[in-house]
């Protein structure tokens, strides 16, 4: 680890040289490829530097107290030693969990795609809960979301609705909600009082900022345009705005209705297609490195159930972690933190150990 470290430090000053030179400064795009990898490894740099500190002090104290005849400097310096022994290993792990290999798409938006599973208009009513409490949640973290498809039905229900948060870290916080969600309530349809369980599915793509990223061919898209449903006033029955791509070769199918320019509408929905196909193409990679191994919270796998909102009792569970918070109507208005840190930190923990076995 500390042959890592010092590395790390050496690279953070040849970059801090690079960015002082004459050639960096008259190259716009370099500078900013060194700032991206400066910021990236501050972090490791700062908290090296604390440990080291620390460990200096440690030292010292180790040495002097040898020498000291006062009993009760000899005491203080004992109960600074002990406090500093105990801080080392906390600096050692969160040392290790910043080495980790970092997800190149922890800092990028997203693109949500929520659906109604099994459950008929209770699903619905349950995926549009979730539309809501993503919505809120961004909200709380001040990012920018955009509708890209969203069909409602009569009750208040979403049958399928598709959008991108925008915001540093987005993909990195919400990663781990990819999965089925189930939902446990009595319906208000219910007269019996009795509990139906209900499904949704969630899938979170690190949206792609630049389209060259994602290699397209033009003749393996179909694109047709019609005009849009649902609410919208006179205009939706004029005009063929709605746009949907088709990539022949995956059979993937985007749509966009939400903007009333079709040529908007075609941006929206292209930037869904490459972000679906981006994510098609990191999970075949995942899966040839991760074939013997799986990280349990980190397979993405769109059938795997992965929480319970459990409204009878008034919790949600999430199944992989084994972790239960019991404020559910705050979780539904968008205080995910709790549960997102728990899955984090639990994935940092599978990812050390899986480090440590090789």
């Amino acid at each position: 680890m500390f042959a890592k470290l010092e590395e790390v430090v050496r690279k953070y000053d040849d970059l801090n040289k690079t960015l002082g030179s004459p050639e960096i400064l008259g190259d716009p795009t370099k500078m900013m490829e060194c700032n991206k990898a400066l910021a990236e490894i501050t972090p490791i740099v700062e908290k090296y530097k604390e440990y080291k500190a620390l460990n200096e002090d440690l030292q010292f104290i180790k040495e002097n107290i040898k020498h000291e005849k006062d009993p009760d400097m000899r005491e203080m310096m004992n109960e600074e030693q002990r406090e500093l022994e105990e801080k080392l290993p906390d600096y050692e792990n969160e040392l290790k969990i910043l080495l980790l290999p970092k997800d190149e798409n922890d800092d990028k938006n997203v693109i949500v795609e929520i659906r109604g599973g099994a459950g008929g208009d209770e699903a619905a009513l349950f995926a549009g809960d979730l539309f809501r409490m993503y919505n809120r949640y961004a909200e709380r973290r001040k990012w920018k979301v955009e509708v890209i498809e969203k069909q409602e039905i009569g009750i208040g229900g979403i049958k399928e609705a598709v959008f991108s948060i925008n915001g540093f870290g987005a993909y990195s916080r919400l990663k781990f909600e990819s999965g089925v969600h189930r939902v446990q309530r009595v319906p208000e349809t219910e007269s019996a009082g009795r509990v139906h369980t209900s499904t949704a599915t969630v899938a979170v793509l690190p949206e792609v900022e630049d389209v060259k990223e994602v290699k397209i061919d033009a003749k393996d898209l179909k694109i047709d345009t019609y005009r849009s449903g649902g609410a919208g006033g006179q205009h939706v029955n004029m005009t063929d705005s709605a746009v949907r791509i088709t990539h022949l070769p995956t059979g993937i199918v985007v749509q966009c209705q939400d903007e009333r320019s079709q040529l908007k509408n075609r941006e929206k929905a292209m930037k869904h297609l490459v972000s679906k196909l981006y994510e098609m193409e990191c999970e075949k990679q995942r899966s040839q490195v991760e074939s013997e191994r799986k990280l349990q919270v980190g397979t993405g796998d769109r059938s795997e159930k992965i929480r319970t909102y459990n409204f009878p009792q008034g919790r949600i569970t999430d199944h992989r972690i084994k972790f239960t918070v019991h404020q559910l109507d705050s979780f539904l208005d968008g205080d995910l933190d709790e549960m997102i840190d728990a899955l984090i930190t639990f994935n940092q923990a599978e990812m050390l150990a899986s480090s440590t076995e090789e």
